[in-house]
């Protein structure tokens, strides 16, 4: 990595990275920071390039989901494991509708702090510093809590190696078993209309699970019935916090961000030459980056052959963010872009953050409607272009929250006060998160049967 070391982005131009009014204390947290354990191991960071690998060459698909922003707030052990439950299921609806492995990706353990767009929030007469996410600041609209506090980075951590300790029991202690597919199950959604449906695909996995063990396959001899591999994501945003996670691999000597197995760069903060950049090309996990109608196609490609100069597959993820009405304005231009320079990349679908309006109460929401269109319209474009769309990415959560309108349950502009818990932008509730699986399931069939058929042209 020439010329890069690990606080080399300190000597780049940075954005959305707060101003600590004391810097010694940050410094001292930050000091007390490196010597904490790793969250997360360079082999399981290499381990899931190898899944993501796959899903470049058409054989597996990326779904990434969780929470806009995590809360020390909403902190408990039953939101984790709902939220849990709900990638579950959803992955279980694409693996067997598409007949794909999905790789099964959280933004959670760490997806704390969200760039905003103003620096500065007004109520009433008064005006503030922007709420940027628990590890910086607090959400309360007074001038002590949203002065930025560098001990806030310890309860992050500390909460972000709880919630670890928690997905790694559920996703290797049996919770994950497709025998106990029915104890997935959420009790409010057992009420929804999702449930039929979701009843039917259990059966027919029962069915399948009985033949397998007819024929000695069972989860006692495969491991792979009883446990999932379940990573986890967050932005890379606080920069000064990432750099006090980012270690050596005493087996290879080099440097992996341990706060998280797959980091993301915001379309906020993807500038070339910018500090996010410069500390995303000097570390081994697999990095995203998002693009927004303002992305520039050969920019794009110059970011993705910086941060992977080898052009190693698995390690850029592309997480398109458009707006359902702008797909077909912008995304072929940035696929015919990233082929001519023949780059091997991921291709996901960020269908929230493009979709994000103010309703008549004055509630931030998402339309379902137009999270559904804009994913059919990401799949359309990729199979007209003949590429591959590989990945799912959603804010959404385990919890019966109303926050997005419409889904078969028809939420409202009305019922958005009734249980709206979300600390920064709308998410899916798990109902709405499993219809979207089941909407999408055939369009992933058909986009990945059509991209093998042109890959197998192709050769």
């Amino acid at each position: 990595m020439k010329n890069w070391k690990l606080n080399s982005w300190r000597k780049h131009p940075v954005k959305h990275i707060p101003e600590y009014p004391d810097k010694k204390e940050l410094d001292q947290v930050l000091n007390k920071i490196k010597t904490f354990p790793p969250l997360v191991f360079a082999g399981e960071t290499r381990h899931l390039k190898q899944q993501l690998a796959d899903v470049v060459d058409g054989k597996a698909f990326l779904l990434q989901g969780g929470d806009c922003a995590e809360s020390f707030a909403e902190f408990h052990p039953d939101n984790i494991r709902d939220t849990f439950k709900v990638i579950l299921q959803m992955s279980l609806v694409l693996t067997y509708s598409a007949s794909l492995p999905v790789v099964k990706l959280g933004r959670i353990a760490g997806q704390f702090s969200k760039p905003r767009s103003a620096p500065t929030e007004i109520q009433g007469d008064k005006e503030l510093p922007s709420y940027l996410g628990d590890n910086i600041n607090a959400i309360d609209f007074t001038e002590k809590s949203r002065k930025p506090d560098p001990k806030r980075l310890f309860k992050a951590y500390s909460q972000s190696a709880s919630t670890l300790n928690i997905l790694r029991a559920f996703s290797k202690g049996g919770f994950a078993d497709l025998n106990k597919v029915h104890l997935w199950n959420l009790d409010y959604i057992k009420k929804s209309p999702q449930a039929k449906k979701f009843k039917e695909l259990e059966d027919k996995i029962a069915d399948a699970l009985a033949f397998m063990e007819a024929c000695g396959i069972t989860s006692d001899f495969n491991n792979r019935l009883y446990t999932v591999n379940f990573w986890t994501s967050h932005e890379a945003l606080l920069l000064p916090f990432e750099e006090s996670m980012t270690r050596v691999d005493s087996t290879t000597g080099e440097y992996h961000d341990t706060s998280a197995h797959f980091v993301w760069i915001g379309d906020r903060t993807r500038q070339l030459d910018g500090g996010h950049v410069e500390f995303c090309r000097g570390i081994e996990n697999p990095i995203g980056i998002k693009c927004g109608p303002t992305s520039k196609p050969d920019e794009i490609a110059k970011i993705c052959e910086v941060i992977n100069p080898k052009n190693e597959k698995g390690k850029i993820t592309l997480i398109s963010r458009f707006g359902h009405k702008n797909v077909e304005k912008f995304l072929p231009k940035l696929i015919r872009g990233i082929k001519k320079e023949g780059l091997n990349v991921v291709w996901s679908c960020d269908p929230m953050h493009g979709n994000t309006i103010k309703s008549t109460t004055g509630f931030k929401t998402r339309p379902f409607n137009d999270v559904v269109s804009e994913v059919k319209n990401v799949f359309a474009v990729h199979q007209a272009e003949g590429s591959y769309a590989g990945g799912l990415h959603v804010e959404m959560t385990g919890q019966d929250v109303t926050e997005c309108t419409g889904g078969a349950r028809k939420i409202s502009d009305a019922d958005l006060s009734s249980r709206y818990h979300t600390h920064c932008d709308p998410r899916l509730n798990s109902d709405q998160a499993l219809e979207l699986a089941f909407l999408i399931s055939d369009e992933i069939k058909k986009n990945s049967s059509y991209s093998k058929n042109a890959i197998q042209a192709a050769s």
